[in-house]
């Protein structure tokens, strides 16, 4: 099925927890995500937050999905959520439920995620600020996780099983967006800021050749890059990533600065022209997994 957003050269399947954007012909083992970008917003979800929509959207990488919507255009798969972080977080692990404010949950070992009420169903947004004014019961959390959780994940897990077969490794570019009062809370005196935090959980998800090729491509661009600090990667990179087995996983943080209005959530005028300038980064990240179809079929 085709919409505004597609065009004849790429294919959608859609489900309620997700939106899988296929090339016609893959030609690489260049695989895209995006698991914080989504805005459905459920009404009754809403309607139990004490907070304003505005204040909620704060949590979302907001449009990171635009960033990176040519990615089906030249060959590689780009899997969407289509749930908002607020309302569950798919880069968490399903076990880390929050006791402070999920009832009938026990409290689980040291996890500073959790503690900061950043777990699979957040207890706060950005600021610190308290989605619910109270707990919710563990069968609507049980039930977020059946229903968008679980879907999602099958449907990436499989996505990467089918890349890593058709050309014997797999490369997953995890994309996000990351406050900018979060990069600056983290800087060091006299340090530039970065625009754009690579995480592979300090070599444990990707080969350091490949992360190496990707911080090049983002400078060969003008963009600043670190690596790791502040954000070395969640359950998605910690999940699949395996580079013994040629599966590699790579986080992908940009300042949301450089391209959103932080405040009202919406595009700065220079967005388009930042839409183009990732376009040619995203263009140059697919062609790292070019090349492998022949090799992985011999």
């Amino acid at each position: 099925m085709l919409n505004a957003m597609t065009s004849p050269r790429e294919h959608v399947q859609e489900d309620l927890s997700f939106r899988l954007i296929r090339p016609v012909k893959a030609t690489t083992s260049v695989v895209f995500s995006s698991p914080h970008s989504g805005r459905d917003y459920p009404a009754d979800f809403l309607k139990a937050s004490t907070l304003s929509a505005l204040a909620l959207r704060s949590s979302e990488d907001a449009y990171v999905d635009r960033l990176f919507a040519r990615a089906p255009l030249m060959g590689a798969p780009l899997i969407l959520a289509r749930a908002p972080r607020a309302y569950i977080d798919l880069n968490r692990g399903p076990d880390e439920l929050d006791p402070a404010v999920i009832e009938g949950v026990a409290r689980p070992a040291h996890n500073p995620r959790i503690s900061s009420g950043l777990g699979v169903i957040p207890r706060v947004v950005a600021g610190g600020r308290a989605i619910y004014s109270g707990k919710l019961p563990l069968a609507v959390a049980q039930d977020r996780l059946t229903r968008h959780w679980h879907p999602w994940h099958d449907r990436l897990r499989g996505l990467l099983t089918e890349t890593h077969r058709s050309f014997g490794e797999v490369i997953l570019l995890d994309c996000h967006s990351m406050p900018h009062e979060a990069i600056e809370s983290h800087a060091r005196p006299g340090q530039p800021l970065p625009d754009v935090v690579l995480g592979d959980r300090f070599g444990a998800a990707a080969d350091r050749g490949i992360v190496d090729r990707i911080e090049a491509i983002f400078q060969a661009e003008g963009f600043r890059t670190a690596r790791n600090s502040p954000f070395a990667g969640a359950y998605i990179a910690q999940t699949y990533g395996h580079p013994v087995s040629r599966k590699h996983v790579v986080q992908i943080e940009i300042d949301r600065a450089l391209y959103l209005d932080e405040r009202r959530v919406e595009p700065l005028p220079a967005f388009s022209a930042f839409c183009l300038k990732m376009a040619r980064v995203t263009a140059a990240l697919v062609q790292i997994g070019e090349g492998r179809l022949s090799v992985a079929a011999e």
